[in-house]
């Protein structure tokens, strides 16, 4: 049984890594990304949406993706979900990257990145919570700044769960 659930982990793992490689070749060139900005502004308060259009548009694309798959298999999600879905990645926004951190931090795992927490790799180790912050003083629904914080880490947060699994999905 143990096998059955290492091979399922395993699994696991090795499709978020085939995302995660999709993604970072999308990212290379922000002016390739295409995200759905007018669709995500009418799922935000205004607060939020000032802080998603803060967001690099390869980040927002992410976003909007992951809302997406959310909402295709959980069309009844709360308000607060959906709009943490879309601002799950807005602490990188504090500090622009470059082409090749973006690569080089997109392949590090986030565990990894906590243990090396120097320049980019420290906005990637820490861009849940430093997500969170901003939003709340940007003034966004405190729910939504709390499921932004824990979407790497859900803790038993069924929210905050649905949150990383789409997200590693992506």
């Amino acid at each position: 049984m143990r096998s059955l659930t290492s091979a399922a982990r395993l699994a696991r793992k090795a499709r978020g890594y085939a995302g995660k490689v999709r993604r970072l070749a999308r990212s290379l060139r922000a002016r390739d990304a295409h995200p759905d900005d007018a669709w995500a502004i009418s799922l935000l308060t205004p607060a939020e949406a000032h802080v998603y259009l803060g967001m690099d548009p390869r980040d927002r694309e992410h976003a909007c993706r992951v809302t997406r798959h959310l909402l295709r298999d959980h069309p009844a999600a709360a308000p607060e979900v959906v709009a943490a879905a879309l601002l799950h990645d807005c602490g990188k926004s504090i500090r622009p990257y470059h082409v090749a951190e973006r690569v080089l931090v997109g392949l590090v795992p986030n565990r990894l990145t906590r243990l090396l927490p120097v320049g980019a790799l420290s906005v990637r180790a820490y861009h849940p919570e430093l997500g969170a912050e901003l939003l709340a003083r940007a003034g966004a629904r405190p729910q939504v700044a709390r499921l932004v914080a824990r979407h790497h880490h859900p803790g038993g947060d069924p929210d905050a769960a649905l949150l990383h699994h789409y997200d590693d999905l992506e």
